[in-house]
C-alpha cells in the first residue's frame, strides 16, 4: 500500500550510545529522491482520502461558511485610515485605506503577488508622515521575507527591495530608513540549513542593501538566535532585544536625538522577558517577569535604567499580565483561567476602571498612538466569531464597530469550562464546546487539541473549521496544559526540558477526562497539534496508542535528537534541551521522541501527518521520517499516511483555498476513521461495523 521508503542507515553517537538513523536521506530537501518520495506519498494519501465520499460536502460546507466578510482593526497613517479585510474566500487578505469621510479603495492586494496565492504579505509599516511604507512578502509560506519600498501616496515601487531577511519587524526612524533583522545567508538548502547569528540593520531610504548599516550582532564570537530593534513612538529612543532561545532576552536602549549616544544596557543576561512598551520623555515603562513569573510593568529614567532602580506601575498578581498602550493609558490585559479581563491604568499605575467585556473569551486591542481619541479590542470565543468594538478611552464606553454575518448559529452550542486532574495530581483547565442538547453517550466524534509549549497561552477563539466540526455532532475541546503561558512563567517551566512529560501527561489526562465522562470514547477520539503540539500529538499516540482513534500531528517537532540542527531549532532549547546537553538529557529526548518510540507490533491509531514542503521553522524531515517509521512498523489495518502541501510553509500565510482544502482532508480522513459512512448529521448515517 506505502510506497517503499528505502534505508540508508546513518550512525550518531550520544554519550557512548549508538542511534541508527535510517531515514537521514529524507533531510535533504533539495534531492530528487525526497522529492520523488513526496510524490510518491502524495499519491497514496489522496487515493486514499477520494474514498471518502462525504469529503466533497465538508468542502462544500466550509466554503460556505468561510464565505464570509472579514474586517480588521483600522489604524492611522498619515492622511488614511488603513485597514485589512477578506470578502469572504480570497486566498489573502487586503489591504484599503480611506481618507475622512471618503470612500475605501485598494491600497495593497496579496491576491495579485501569484497566480496561485502562495505569496502572502507580512508586516506592513509606515514612516512618520505615513508618505513611505514598507512591506515584507513571504513566497511559497517561507520565514524568509522579501521588504519590498513604496511611495503610499501614488502606490509606486521604490528601487529599495531587500532580499533574504527571517524573523523581522519593520521599524522606521523618522522618513529616513527602518530597522530590520535577519541571518547571513546559509550555506546549503534555504529552507533546511542552520541560522543561528541573527543581526540587527538599518537600511536608508535610497541606498542599496549592500551598504545596510549592522546594528547590532556582528560579533561572531557573541551569537544571538533572535535579535529584534523597535523605536518608541517619539523616535527618541532604539530599543534592541537579543535572545538565544525562545524565552528570555537581553536589553538595550540608545539614545537616537544625540548624535553618537553609546548603546546602553539594561539587562545583560537572559534570565527574564522584559521589553520597553513606551516612555514619556526620558522615562521608560517596562513590561517583565523579571522576579514577577506573571509580569509587571516597572517605570525607571532612562539616566540609569538598571534593575535595581525599577520602580513598579502595575504590580504582579496572581493573574498573567499582557499590557498596551494607547491614547495615553495603560491597558492590563490578564488571563484568569484562560479567559480575558482588562483592567484600564493611567501611566502613574492608578485603576482607572475594569473594561467590562461583551462576554466570557478572548480579548485584544486597546493598542494605538498616544493621541488617539480613539481605540479599538476584539472579542471571540469559541462559539462567537470575532467582532471589533471601538473604546472611548476618557469614559470607558464602547459601541460595535464591526460584527461578521456567519451563517453559523452560536445559541445553539454550549462552552464548559471543567478542572481535571493530571498524572501527578495537578489542576488543568480544559474548555468543552460543542451543540447544545448533545447526549453523552460516549459516541460523540471528538477533537481534543492541544499545544504545551513556549509559554503560548491557548485562549477561546472562534474558527470556521471548529464550527463545520461542531455542526456535525463534533465535539471540540482544549486542555491549557502545562508548557504554557496561562498561568505565568512557573507554568510554563513545568513543562519544559526534564519536566516535558507532565505536557504528555496533562493531554492523556484530559483524553481520560473525556472519556471517563461519557463525552466520548477511545473509538471516537482524535487528537491534534502543530508544530509543538505536533510533538505533543507524536509523543501521546506513541505513550498511548490504545487511547485514541485518529491522531494529526501538523508541522510537529518530531526527532527530538536533531531538531536544533536545523534553521533556527537550536533557539528551542529553552523548551527541550538538547541530546548534546548531558547524557540525562539526551536519555530524555530518546525517551520521548516520536521519531525514535515507534515500535514493530503496536497498533497506533490511524494517522494522518501533515506538512508543508517549504516549511523552514519545523522542517518537513521530522514529518517525512516520522511518517516512514510508521509506515515501517504498524501493525494491524489503521492507515499511516501523511499529506505535503506543496509550495506552503509552517502555516502563516497559507491560501485560504489551501486551508479549506486542508481541513476538508482532516475531518473526512478522521470521521473515516472513526466509522461513519454518511456525516454524522446525516439522517442516512451507519457507522461501520
Amino acid at each position: 500500500m506505502y510506497p517503499k521508503t528505502n534505508k540508508k542507515p546513518v550512525i550518531d553517537s550520544y554519550f557512548e550510545t549508538e542511534i541508527i538513523d535510517n531515514y537521514r536521506w529524507l533531510e535533504d530537501d533539495e534531492s530528487e529522491e525526497t522529492k520523488t518520495w513526496v510524490k510518491a506519498q502524495n499519491k497514496v494519501t489522496f487515493k486514499y482520502l477520494d474514498q471518502i465520499s462525504y469529503r466533497k460536502k465538508l468542502k462544500n460546507r466550509l466554503s460556505e461558511l468561510w464565505n464570509y466578510e472579514k474586517v480588521g482593526t483600522p489604524f492611522k497613517e498619515g492622511d488614511y485610515t488603513y485597514f485589512y479585510k477578506n470578502d469572504g474566500l480570497q486566498n489573502q487578505y487586503v489591504v484599503y485605506r480611506k481618507k475622512g469621510g471618503g470612500d475605501a479603495e485598494v491600497f495593497l492586494d496579496p491576491n495579485t503577488f501569484s497566480e496561485d496565492g502562495t505569496t502572502s504579505l507580512g508586516s506592513l509599516s509606515f514612516s512618520k508622515d505615513g508618505k513611505t511604507a514598507a512591506y515584507a512578502i513571504s513566497e511559497g509560506g517561507s520565514d524568509w521575507r522579501k521588504i519590498i519600498v513604496m511611495d503610499a501616496e501614488s502606490k509606486m515601487i521604490k528601487g529599495d527591495t531587500l532580499i533574504d531577511v527571517k524573523f523581522s519587524g519593520i521599524s522606521w526612524y523618522k522618513n529616513e530608513g527602518f530597522y530590520y533583522s535577519s541571518y547571513d545567508k546559509p550555506k546549503g538548502s534555504e529552507l533546511s540549513a542552520k541560522t543561528d547569528q541573527h543581526k540587527l540593520y538599518y537600511h536608508k531610504l535610497g541606498t542599496s542593501q549592500k551598504e545596510d548599516l549592522v546594528i547590532f550582532g556582528a560579533k561572531a564570537s557573541e551569537k544571538h538566535r533572535y535579535v529584534g530593534g523597535y523605536l518608541t513612538e517619539d523616535n527618541r529612543f532604539l530599543i534592541i532585544t537579543a535572545s538565544i532561545s525562545t524565552s528570555g532576552n537581553k536589553l538595550f536602549i540608545k539614545d537616537l536625538s544625540k548624535p553618537n549616544s553609546q548603546l546602553i544596557t539594561i539587562l545583560n543576561d537572559v534570565n527574564s522577558d522584559t521589553y520597553v512598551i513606551d516612555n514619556k520623555g526620558s522615562k521608560l515603562f517596562l513590561q517583565t517577569n523579571l522576579e514577577a513569573a506573571n509580569q509587571k510593568v516597572v517605570c525607571v529614567d532612562f539616566s540609569n535604567p538598571r534593575p535595581e532602580n525599577w520602580i513598579n506601575v502595575i504590580p504582579e498578581t496572581e493573574n498573567v499580565l499582557s499590557p498596551s498602550t494607547g491614547a495615553g493609558y495603560i491597558f492590563a490585559n490578564y488571563i484568569v483561567d484562560a479567559v480575558s479581563k482588562v483592567l484600564q491604568y493611567d501611566f502613574n499605575g492608578k485603576l482607572i476602571r475594569e473594561v467590562k467585556l461583551p462576554g466570557v473569551g478572548s480579548s485584544s486591542g486597546f493598542g494605538g498612538k498616544t493621541d488617539a481619541k480613539e481605540l479599538y479590542f476584539s472579542f471571540t470565543n469559541y462559539s462567537t466569531p470575532g467582532s471589533l468594538y471601538k473604546f472611548n478611552p476618557k469614559d470607558g464606553t464602547y459601541e460595535s464597530y464591526w460584527k461578521p454575518t456567519v451563517d453559523f448559529n452560536s445559541d445553539a452550542y454550549t462552552s464548559k469550562q471543567v478542572f481535571y486532574t493530571s498524572k501527578d495530581g495537578t489542576k488543568v483547565p480544559m474548555i468543552i464546546t460543542h451543540k447544545k442538547g448533545v447526549e453523552l453517550n460516549a459516541k460523540n466524534p471528538t477533537i481534543l487539541y492541544g499545544y504545551g509549549g513556549f509559554n503560548i497561552s491557548l485562549t477561546p477563539s472562534f474558527s470556521i473549521a471548529n464550527a463545520v466540526w461542531m455542526e456535525q455532532g463534533g465535539i471540540y475541546a482544549v486542555p491549557n496544559l502545562r508548557g504554557g503561558g496561562e498561568y505565568g512563567k512557573k507554568w510554563h517551566d513545568a513543562g519544559t526540558q526534564l519536566k516535558k512529560q507532565n505536557v504528555f501527561d496533562d493531554f492523556i489526562a484530559a483524553a481520560e477526562y473525556l472519556i471517563e465522562n461519557k463525552y466520548t470514547s477511545s473509538e471516537y477520539l482524535a487528537i491534534r497539534g502543530g508544530s509543538n503540539g505536533g510533538l505533543l500529538v507524536g509523543a501521546t499516540m506513541t505513550q498511548r496508542p490504545d487511547l485514541i482513534k485518529v491522531a494529526l500531528p501538523a508541522v510537529g517537532v518530531l526527532d527530538m535528537l536533531r531538531y536544533h540542527t536545523f534553521t533556527a531549532g537550536a533557539g528551542w532549547a529553552y523548551d527541550y534541551g538538547t541530546a548534546e546537553d548531558s547524557k540525562e538529557m539526551f536519555d530524555y529526548l530518546k525517551g520521548y521522541s516520536p521519531v525514535h518510540n515507534v515500535k514493530k507490533g503496536v497498533q497506533y491509531p490511524a494517522t494522518l501527518v501533515t506538512t508543508g514542503d517549504h516549511d523552514d521553522r519545523v522542517v518537513p524531515a521530522h514529518s517525512f521520517k516520522f511518517a516512514a517509521e510508521l509506515q515501517e512498523k504498524q501493525t494491524g489495518n489503521n492507515p499511516t499516511l501523511i499529506r505535503i502541501e506543496t509550495n506552503a510553509g509552517h502555516g502563516a500565510g497559507t491560501p485560504v483555498a489551501k486551508t479549506i482544502e486542508q481541513y476538508s482532508d482532516i475531518f473526512g480522513f478522521t470521521l473515516f476513521n472513526m466509522g461513519f459512512e454518511q456525516l454524522p448529521n446525516s439522517p442516512k448515517n451507519k457507522i461501520k461495523s
